[in-house]
């Protein structure tokens, strides 16, 4: 394995004439796109292992082919990757040359890769199955279609006019005041620390900053540690409007795949070697949107590559506290060695656990990073909400009783859901996630932007699995289908899902409807 990085010293900002040369050989597992400026290949043994066993397939090599596609439009083959030579992946098959010339034939007839004269055979997706890179966030218009495309739960009528009641007198007491609290009110800082240490970090206040949301959070850390041109590491996929953000600050994304069983903790550990992000994003408690958990030990994995690259890393803890069959998971920071918890920066909020119209969340760092994020913040908004944070404060002191009537809830409407696709569209698969507040269904073939068009119709707001793709088109087989609405709602949606589908559905290119991912 050999890597050159020209005017690139490990954990610091490249500068001068050679600033964007960055160029690697390196086979990759998956393979990086040439956008993010590593040029890749993927080796034929690496191809090879992703390949099902073809033997007794016939013919074997449309048997091959069509894994290749899937294994594109799943995005665990990123797009713009060299494959292997005919040869070499004969010889790492144990098949024939002509076998592997048909396989090719096959991707570049179906729109799965091109080949250029001495360039070799690279992946890419067909005509019209790209997708804009204009996204959200457009609020979706008012009707009674069911809307399955936001993944938050809605607050019970009584337990907000309770909390608006206990925290009136509170609000009276800073009528006096000018009401700014750009790091955030004092006492919620202090609360949202003490979470954090009672679940296995300790933390100060001083290390916490008050936003207006998780996702306010990440854009004011992109805002402050990367400019343009910067790499990012980020799941494939991810939470749409974390990467839209990224998108929108002219920052190069770097993906890893996350399947059904994960992540592959070791193509995290190349990415973090090769690409040299400046900052990596990740969601590993219930990750958004395949309900995935993290183990335990790629979490310190994960840290010590981070650590030793000298990337920031954020772990979005959104929905830490979404735990249905298994404990609720420490916070990653607190899987970090000695002195890797200054390079962890963890925002939460209190979208996905209680209100999402509250818009107050948080991030804990290091508290000279608190300071000048708080700088960074004045310039767009001075400070929350006083009476949001104290109905945030307030919710959070009963936070222990509120969750578990919450988790008790989701429980029951995820297994509404499951029993209602089980029995109205068998055809369709997933893997159950232990906690979290969604289902990411396999539909089988890459209809689910056809398949979206004609739920609308049906009186379903649903976003096609490629909203969550940080290479455009992929995902196409995929939905995520959140469990937050009350069973008999989630089964009469999934009959009108079944109706839309029952028809015959053709792939067509992603629609950019505005839509708004939550």
């Amino acid at each position: 394995m050999l890597c050159r990085l020209r005017g690139v010293v490990r954990g610091s900002r490249p500068s001068g004439p050679l600033a964007s040369t960055v160029w690697c050989d390196w086979p990759g597992k998956y393979g990086q796109s040439k956008e993010n400026g590593v040029v890749d290949a993927l080796g034929s043994r690496q191809l090879a292992a992703l390949l099902p066993d073809s033997a007794g397939r016939r013919p074997a090599y449309r048997h091959l082919a069509q894994a290749i596609s899937e294994l594109i439009l799943d995005g665990r083959i990123a797009l713009h990757v060299r494959l292997p030579a005919e040869r070499d992946l004969a010889g790492a098959l144990n098949t024939s040359r002509t076998t592997v010339t048909a396989v090719y034939d096959l991707l570049r007839e179906g729109g799965y890769a091109h080949s250029r004269q001495g360039a070799g055979t690279w992946t890419a997706l067909p005509e019209g199955r790209a997708t804009s890179g204009v996204r959200r966030l457009l609020a979706a218009p008012e009707d009674s279609a069911i809307d399955l495309a936001r993944a938050a739960p809605a607050l019970p009528r009584d337990t907000l006019a309770a909390a608006l009641t206990r925290v009136a007198p509170h609000l009276a007491d800073h009528a006096d005041t000018p009401g700014y609290h750009p790091y955030g009110l004092p006492e919620l800082r202090a609360a949202v620390a003490e979470r954090f240490t009672r679940r296995g970090l300790p933390t100060l206040p001083e290390q916490i900053l008050v936003t207006a949301g998780a996702q306010h959070a990440l854009t004011l850390v992109l805002g402050l540690l990367c400019r343009p041109g910067d790499r990012v590491l980020t799941e494939n996929p991810s939470y749409p409007n974390a990467l839209e953000a990224m998108r929108r600050a002219r920052l190069r994304t770097v993906p890893v795949p996350v399947t059904d069983t994960g992540w592959d903790t070791e193509i995290i550990e190349s990415a973090f070697r090769q690409a040299v992000p400046q900052l990596a994003y990740l969601v590993p408690d219930f990750h958004n949107p395949t309900g995935c958990l993290m183990p335990e030990e790629e979490r310190g994995r994960v840290l010590r590559a981070a650590q030793r690259s000298g990337a920031w890393l954020v772990a979005d803890e959104t929905l830490a506290g979404l735990a249905l069959d298994v404990p609720a998971p420490a916070p990653f920071a607190s899987h970090a060695g000695p002195g890797a918890t200054g390079q962890v920066i963890t925002i939460g909020s209190m979208s996905k656990t209680h209100w999402a119209g509250l818009r107050v969340g948080w991030l804990r760092a290091p508290a000279r990073l608190v300071t000048e994020l708080a700088g960074q913040r004045v310039a767009t908004d001075m400070g929350g909400s006083v009476l949001d944070q104290l109905l945030a404060l307030d919710l959070l002191d009963r936070a222990d009783e509120l969750l578990a009537n919450r988790l008790e809830q989701l429980g029951g409407r995820r297994a509404a859901l499951a029993a209602a696709l089980t029995e109205h569209l068998p055809r369709w698969s997933w893997q159950l996630p232990p906690g979290g507040l969604s289902l990411w269904v396999d539909l089988g073939e890459p209809i689910a932007s056809a398949l979206a068009e004609r739920a609308l119709e049906h009186g379903v707001r649903i976003e096609s699995g490629a909203c969550f793709a940080t290479d455009p088109g992929v995902f196409e087989q995929r939905l995520r289908i959140p469990y937050t609405l009350p069973g008999d709602t989630l089964r009469e949606a999934v009959c009108r899902l079944a109706a839309a589908y029952a028809g015959g559905l053709r792939p067509v290119a992603a629609a950019r409807r505005p839509h708004w991912v939550a």
